[in-house]
């Protein structure tokens, strides 16, 4: 090794521990006290909600009527615990796990459709399970994270080069089209929607062409009412029922319009105040998935058109005051990180009330922090203790 190689070997790990130094000082901020504990209130709020939903049919499944609760409730204390300590760690650690995550997410989906080795549950194969075990885990909610966070590394290094079709448009488009061809043969159509939404608001915020997103805008608006015209008309039977269902509820409703239509009774009972907190009468085995995709159903019944409005309200709060970290955040890693996660909540929390209150045809997806579902609990909780590691590297405002 030469002189000059030398010295320039030295001045990079010179550099390299400098910006270690630098980081680790600005990881020693607080975190953000106003989205810690609107997470918590929502996560507390969320296991109330599953007992109340879920003793009657963990009673006649197991003969336990916390059964459910219990499960949920030890998700919701390791995935405290992910959040606290993700919330201390320099989220630019993640950098460096960005395309190991994504392969990995890949691998995961790919044995999902694999025969004989998915998990089954009503004609959809989503899950992963430990054999064995009743443990299982959906794959897609670790691909969510993981695209977030690759996009995130990926286009905070490539600034004005999101401006060129080709390093700022078809390398996500590839790898969302990826994903969505995986998660469509299980089928999976509220992840899909998840993911690639997620995504392209992220390449929006990344700065591609303005114009691609009106172009973009407009053609999956138009796609989607193309879609529903073709489903109306006949020409396409996947997702007829549905639409159909959808239009109008009441036209079978002991077989196909089922769900929706004990949903809506289960809303309008509740009424302005509730018929009370655990006295919903839907749970009694009515309403299907009524501690799952349909809980906010059960919220409604119980808690009326006020505590509805209330949680609504909780989750309004912590979308905006995510949102607000994310345009302050230290630089451009934590700025997309953070509007991936928010974003993916923001979609999520809508679809799911869109769903239920029949706004939107049913597609199956859960409410963030309330849906019994273990690991993807965690794994929420895990995404809010990213958002918090940003929140402390915030710079403190200049006085005067």
């Amino acid at each position: 090794m030469t002189r000059e190689e030398y010295r320039a070997l030295k001045e990079k790990k010179r550099r390299r521990m400098e910006t270690e130094r630098k980081h680790y000082e600005a990881s020693k901020g607080k975190m953000d006290l106003p989205f810690l504990l609107l997470t918590l209130l929502l996560t507390a709020i969320g296991l109330v909600m599953v007992f109340s939903a879920s003793f009657p049919s963990a009673y006649y499944e197991s003969g336990d009527p916390a059964y459910y609760f219990k499960r949920q409730a030890i998700f919701a204390v390791f995935g405290i615990a992910a959040m606290l300590i993700a919330g201390k760690i320099n989220y630019q650690r993640w950098r460096g796990a960005a395309k190991i995550l994504l392969g990995f997410s890949v691998f995961l989906l790919i044995l999902v459709v694999v025969p004989g080795v998915g998990v089954t549950v009503n004609n959809a194969t989503r899950w992963l399970g430990v054999p064995g075990t009743e443990f299982r885990f959906q794959p897609s909610e670790i691909a969510k994270l993981s695209v977030i966070i690759y996009f995130a590394n990926d286009i905070s290094k490539k600034k004005d080069k999101m401006l060129d079709w080709h390093q700022g448009i078809v390398p996500y488009a590839v790898i969302l089209l990826a994903f969505a061809i995986l998660m469509m043969l299980e089928p999976h159509l509220s992840g899909t929607i998840l993911i690639v939404g997620t995504g392209i608001v992220m390449m929006i915020v990344g700065g591609i062409p303005g114009k691609l997103v009106a172009l973009g805008l407009g053609g999956v608006s138009a796609g989607a009412f193309l879609y529903v015209k073709l489903v109306e008309s006949g020409v396409i039977s996947y997702g007829a029922s549905r639409i159909e269902m959808w239009h109008n509820p009441w036209l079978d409703a002991s077989d196909e319009g089922y769900q929706m239509v004990q949903s809506l009774i289960a809303i309008g009972s509740g009424g302005l105040l509730g018929v009370g907190l655990g006295k919903s009468r839907q749970k009694f085995l009515y309403l299907p998935e009524e501690h799952n995709d349909c809980i906010f159903a059960i919220v409604c019944e119980e808690l009326g058109l006020i505590g509805a409005c209330v949680i609504m309200l909780i989750f309004a709060l912590l979308i905006i005051r995510g949102f607000w970290i994310a345009l302050h955040a230290r630089d451009r890693f934590g700025t997309l990180l953070v509007v991936g996660i928010i974003t993916h909540i923001a979609l999520q929390t809508f679809l799911n009330i869109a769903v239920v209150s029949g706004l939107v045809p049913a597609t199956g997806i859960s409410l963030p922090f309330f849906s019994y579902g273990g690991t993807a609990l965690a794994l929420q909780l895990l995404e809010m203790g990213l958002v918090l590691s940003v929140s402390r590297q915030i710079p403190a405002p200049r006085n005067g």
